[in-house]
C-alpha cells in the first residue's frame, strides 16, 4: 500500500520540489499539496492521509496553529514538520503532536527516510534539533517554574502563544476567548513581569527559552 502524503509549504518553489521528490517514490502518493496552514487542514480532514509534510512558518494560520487543531480534533494523520532552522521550533512541534521533524537544509534522501520511518509508527528526529530540545526543555521548565510564582496558568499560555507570533486575535481564537480578555490578559502579564508591552514579552519569553 502507498504512502498517501498532503505537502504543505508557502514557498511554490519549495512546494514543487517537495511534490517532485515524493512522487519519485514508488510507495508514495501525494494526494493534495497546500500553500497556506488553513488548506492544510482542510485537506487533513477531507482526505485523512498518512501523514502530513508540513511547513511551520507559513503566514497567518501557520503550522503550529495546524499541530494545535489537529490535536484538538484527534485527527488520525501524523505530521512531520520542516523547519528552515531549529531555535525551540522543533521541540514546541513534537509538543504539539508531531512525529517528525526535519531541517530544511538536510538532504531529501533524509525526508523520505523520516516519512517511511513515520509511516511505520516511529518518531523521527533530527539529532541535532534532539541535543538542542533537550537544552531548550530544561531552560523552558525552568522559566516556567519562574513565571509560575507570579503568572497565572492561564496567563503563561498566553505569553507562549505570544512568543511564537500569534496576534491577541490568534490567541483569542486559540484558547477560545474574547479577544478583549486575551488583551486584558496581556496587560496583567506586562504588568506582574514589569514589561514594557509585547516586544518587552517577547524578548522576555526568548531568555526564557521561548522563540
Amino acid at each position: 500500500m502507498s504512502i498517501r502524503l498532503v505537502l504543505a509549504d508557502d514557498h511554490p518553489i519549495f512546494l514543487d520540489g517537495l511534490v517532485q521528490l515524493c512522487s519519485m517514490e514508488r510507495d508514495f502518493e501525494v494526494v493534495a499539496r497546500a500553500a497556506t496552514g488553513q488548506e492544510a487542514l482542510e485537506a487533513v480532514r477531507q482526505l485523512k492521509p498518512d501523514i502530513l509534510v508540513l511547513d511551520l512558518r507559513m503566514p497567518g494560520f501557520d503550522g503550529f496553529a495546524v499541530l494545535r487543531q489537529m490535536k484538538r480534533e484527534e485527527l488520525s494523520t501524523r505530521s512531520v514538520v520542516l523547519t528552515a532552522l531549529d531555535n525551540g521550533q522543533g521541540l514546541e512541534a513534537l509538543r504539539l503532536g508531531a512525529r517528525g521533524v526535519v531541517l530544511k537544509d538536510m538532504a531529501p534522501r533524509l525526508l523520505v527516510q523520516c516519512l517511511r520511518t513515520v509511516h511505520a509508527g516511529k518518531p523521527w528526529v533530527e539529532k541535532g534539533v534532539a541535543t538542542h530540545a533537550a537544552e531548550t526543555l530544561l531552560k523552558r521548565e525552568a522559566g516556567i517554574r519562574v513565571m509560575a510564582e507570579v503568572l497565572t496558568p492561564r496567563e503563561i499560555e498566553i505569553a507562549q502563544l505570544i512568543a511564537s507570533g500569534h496576534s491577541s486575535k490568534v490567541v483569542a481564537n486559540e484558547l477560545a476567548i474574547s479577544e478583549g480578555t486575551a488583551k486584558l490578559h496581556l496587560h496583567h502579564i506586562y504588568e506582574k513581569l514589569n514589561l514594557d508591552g509585547r516586544v518587552g514579552l517577547m524578548r522576555y519569553m526568548q531568555s526564557q527559552g521561548f522563540n
